[in-house]
């Protein structure tokens, strides 16, 4: 599980693990990290976990939110990345995946597709001795937009859809299921016509889900392992 730990002046106040999926920072005490110092705004920060994968967004804060030194506004959380808050320092610990079979896929709507299902004649990653074994894959249809038509297989544990800048949102594999959760933008994804708030919504057969302004449909498959 991911975590931070909380540092001031080089002394380490705590160490929080990451166990909600949407993490609020900021002065005010209903959010999940509080720190109180005139620095920090209200609602400073958030940041979403999926997995393995955190994402930083800044709330509109006053003073900013710096990576690395960097100011950012939203931002993929890479092991051992510092956040900066005034003079506050978060820095996050990755939890590694040891895997290492699995990688993310990512779908942009606002060019050309990011990542594609693997090239026609490349060699499965395992070859299975034994006889095939059918499972259930969650599948997505893009309904509207250039990539109309276009299928795509949920293999991976994370696959990143929308147009960075505008809508993001990530649809994690399971193992009780399919789930999206919004990751960047201020429009929330649509599914069955009812826009979702920020907690994972569990995606169900013939779902219509709409992000970035393209319509899909996901559905489940059974395929031969």
């Amino acid at each position: 599980m991911p975590r931070l730990i909380l540092s001031m002046d080089g002394l380490v106040l705590k160490e929080m693990p990451l166990e909600k999926e949407r993490t609020t920072i900021g002065r005010k005490p209903h959010n999940d990290i509080q720190i109180d110092n005139l620095a920090i705004s209200g609602e400073h920060a958030a940041i979403v976990t999926i997995l393995n994968d955190a994402f930083l967004e800044d709330l509109n804060s006053t003073n900013g939110t710096y990576v690395n030194g960097q100011p950012v506004k939203k931002h993929v959380l890479q092991n051992n990345d510092v956040v900066e808050l005034g003079k506050y320092r978060l820095k996050f610990l990755a939890e590694q995946n040891t895997g290492g079979s699995e990688h993310d896929e990512a779908v942009s709507f606002g060019a050309a597709v990011a990542a594609d299902a693997p090239a026609s004649g490349a060699p499965p990653v395992e070859a299975a001795a034994a006889a095939p074994v059918a499972s259930v894959v969650g599948m997505i249809q893009i309904l509207s937009g250039t990539h109309a038509g276009r299928t795509l297989e949920l293999s991976k544990s994370l696959t990143t859809l929308g147009k960075p800048g505008t809508q993001v949102a990530v649809i994690t594999r399971r193992p009780h299921g399919y789930f999206i959760t919004h990751v960047e933008g201020t429009v929330f994804p649509v599914v069955n016509g009812h826009s979702l708030d920020a907690q994972a919504h569990r995606l169900n057969d013939h779902d219509i889900i709409e992000i970035a302004g393209v319509k899909m449909e996901f559905f489940s498959q059974t395929v031969q392992n």
